[in-house]
């Protein structure tokens, strides 16, 4: 992520009775409108399907992996480019980027029955109804035969926290991260919403004809919400763990998507919510009634 994610600010710091005059590094915060156009050559559309809180840096993935895991996209081949769009008004910020499609592509926009408005601590607001984020992933029925070791998800978030560059800085980032099977990182990506990051990683995995990301593990550095796990179903991720907490309905999606659901991974130790087969665990465990 570029460094145009962190703003340094002038702080008064306090410890005990002591104050200090500095400056601290804060990431940055600023709103996204993504805009489609698609149709005809000579009847071209363009719509704002959504504006987002997110930190600068992986524009065009985040733009792409959104669409894509709304359902709105289905492949990358259906993209003809991306740009962002210079608002005179904007102070020469880059907040406006539009993603369009191949002419011959029709998006699928019956489940967007207003605009979107996500923020960056919940990316569900704006949805018609509950039914509306229940998208159907296209790698729903894939072979089930992935198997991940508990040494080897113990290893992970430390993995992660040494690649977490501008959270390092700042401290104020959510990240996720891919691994493959084997333990192998493959992308992080970090920012300031947990959806934004999770739609960075996702359109990255799009633009290099990644998908489906069956053969990956998915780390979040909070907690699973719902709709992470939605957006990781699109992905066509069976495998899901979490330094975190999991909700209540993101344990049931996980059950609804057969995906192995690992929460509170820290400190050596964590619990599966969901899937436990694809987890190998240690040959003497306790069984707690």
């Amino acid at each position: 992520m570029s460094i145009k994610s962190i703003v340094q600010l002038p702080v008064t710091k306090v410890y005990a009775t002591v104050s200090t005059d500095t400056s601290d590094s804060l990431a940055i915060e600023e709103p996204l409108e993504i805009r489609l156009e698609h149709g005809p050559k000579d009847q071209r559309i363009i719509q704002n399907v959504s504006v987002t809180m997110r930190t600068p840096g992986n524009d065009a993935e985040l733009a792409t992996g959104f669409l894509f895991t709304e359902g709105i996209i289905k492949q990358a081949g259906e993209i003809g480019n991306v740009n962002h769009c210079f608002i005179a008004c904007a102070e020469n910020k880059e907040n406006v980027i539009q993603v369009s499609l191949n002419e011959q592509v029709m998006p699928e926009l019956k489940n967007t029955e207003r605009n979107f408005y996500t923020t960056s601590s919940c990316g569900v607001c704006g949805k018609g109804s509950i039914n509306a984020i229940r998208t159907v992933s296209s790698f729903s029925q894939q072979v089930d035969d992935n198997m991940v070791s508990s040494e080897l998800l113990h290893e992970l978030p430390g993995i992660l926290s040494a690649h977490q560059e501008v959270f390092a800085t700042t401290g104020g980032l959510h990240a996720c991260a891919l691994f493959s099977l084997s333990g192998e990182l493959l992308l992080v990506r970090e920012d300031v919403g947990r959806h934004n990051a999770l739609d960075k990683l996702i359109g990255a995995s799009l633009q290099n004809n990644w998908l489906p990301l069956s053969k990956a593990v998915l780390l979040l550095s909070g907690r699973a919400s719902f709709e992470l796990v939605q957006k990781a179903a699109m992905a066509g991720i069976t495998i899901i763990a979490a330094v975190g907490a999991p909700s209540s309905l993101a344990v049931q999606l996980a059950e609804e998507f057969n995906i192995t659901l690992i929460g509170f991974l820290r400190n050596h130790r964590f619990n599966i919510y969901n899937a436990a087969h694809r987890i190998t665990l240690p040959v003497s465990h306790e069984t707690t009634y």
